[in-house]
């Protein structure tokens, strides 16, 4: 009844092994392989004791043909464990190839499986009695001495490599190496072969529960890796995306020989502003992007018009607040980041709704373009023009506070004062190096 259910139990075993597709094609084969060997070397073995004594003729037949399988598959199961080390020795990197010492493993076992079948003919092994009972022959003992000898260079194996092999798979292997090596040197000495059988198919199970377990391990692993490369990439996706647009948004500066560092600087204030409203860094480094190039349109203004010393007509006014389209229409084919045009076609509309091109009010207007609005704003008014200097601080300050709530949300209106009442030196506004 042990074997029975013990054989039910590697059954299951033999279909579930099927789906462990992480360990690789040669190690699930050798634990299929093991699996149902076990199963089968039980269902055997159980059919050999059910049927010996048994003078009939299905119980003459029984009995020989249960008796090579018990001998056979012990030997097959000696051969899928021998493959599962040579695959996870390699597999894991621990040796280049297949160790000599596993090639002569194979060979022996070869040897020991034609051994057994050569004693089916000349009783060489075993013989069977007039009352159908199994009796040892002269040369049982080495039918022990090939599992043996294999026990014992694999057991060296395990025990060489033993710390470089997996934690959770490493004492299995070890247990299941002395397992086969003790079970030989009992049945040595002991008449029968239920305890061994029992033990291998025992300890088959328990190599192929922590099969699974480092499995898991290596899914997890798999996954981690994954998701740090996935990472990477998006690090360095952002990366060239910002040096993309710090080289584009040098470019539009470039056009206006009196707002050098324009897009940088609007940047560096939008992303304060997000900073301090409470925003995650993803969504301040979006916006830090997106200030970059809210001016992008300007690419398709001539120059003597952005460089105009004069005043500009009705015309070229019109032709300069076309620019959030222009940037628009540059930046929305880049659909993989949708916000981009954002910043480049909303940052001139007013929280009144008094501003261009689509006149939106209040919350209508995208975040973005509200933090970008104010920061912009704020810069034109910091930054030397043709006509004039920079305007002084506090003159600043007064006309982002007299636009809260009509060009400016109020919410970051408030946010850019509070940067200027800390900034006593006044440090927020264009340098000589940006003008160089």
């Amino acid at each position: 009844d042990i074997m029975l259910i013990l054989s039910g139990m590697c059954g299951m075993m033999t279909i579930f092994s099927q789906a462990l597709r992480p360990l690789g094609k040669k190690r699930r084969f050798a634990l299929t392989l093991m699996d149902l060997g076990a199963m089968l070397l039980l269902v055997a073995d159980r059919y050999a004791y059910i049927f010996r004594g048994d003078a009939s003729q299905l119980g003459y037949y029984m009995v020989r043909i249960s008796n090579y399988l018990v001998f056979a598959l012990t030997l097959v199961i000696v051969y899928a464990f021998n493959e599962y080390l040579a695959d996870m020795l390699i597999a894991g990197g621990i040796l280049p190839q297949v160790p000599r010492r596993l090639r002569f493993v194979r060979i022996i076992v070869w040897i020991g499986e034609a051994l057994i079948l050569l004693s089916q003919f000349t009783g060489f092994y075993y013989t069977f009695d007039a009352s159908n009972h199994y009796q040892r022959a002269d040369g049982f003992l080495l039918s022990y001495a090939v599992p043996l000898c294999a026990s014992v260079v694999q057991l060296s194996l395990v025990v060489q490599h033993y710390k470089s092999l997996h934690k959770r798979i490493r004492i299995p292997l070890l247990l299941l190496a002395i397992a086969l090596f003790a079970a030989c040197v009992v049945q040595f000495f002991t008449y029968g072969i239920s305890l061994t059988n029992i033990t291998l198919a025992v300890l088959v199970a328990v190599l192929h529960f922590f099969s699974l377990i480092d499995m898991g391990e290596m899914v997890r692993q798999a996954h981690e890796r994954e998701i740090t490369h996935l990472k990477e990439e998006q690090n360095q996706m952002r990366h060239m995306l910002y040096q993309t647009a710090s080289a584009l948004a040098e470019a539009i500066d470039a056009k206006d020989e009196y707002t050098h560092g324009h897009s940088r600087r609007v940047a560096e204030y939008s992303q304060m502003i997000a900073e301090l409203a409470g925003m995650d860094d993803k969504a301040c480094m979006d916006i830090y992007i997106t200030a970059l190039l809210h001016d992008v349109g300007k690419i398709g203004i001539p120059d003597g018009i952005i460089n105009k010393n004069g005043r500009l007509t009705d015309e070229e006014f019109a032709m300069i607040r076309n620019h959030p389209v222009i940037g628009r229409d540059i930046l929305r084919k880049i659909r993989e980041i949708p916000f981009l045009s954002i910043g480049a076609h909303y940052h001139h509309e007013r929280y009144d709704g008094k501003g261009y091109p689509e006149g939106l009010r209040g919350e209508e207007i995208p975040e973005i373009a509200r933090i970008i609005a104010v920061a912009d704003s704020y810069d034109a008014m910091t930054s030397r023009r043709s006509y004039r200097d920079s305007l002084p601080q506090d003159v600043v300050r007064e006309e982002i506070s007299k636009g809260s709530g009509t060009q400016f949300d109020p919410k970051y209106a408030s946010i850019m004062i509070g940067l200027i009442d800390k900034d006593t030196e006044y440090r927020l506004r264009q340098q000589p190096e940006d003008e160089d």
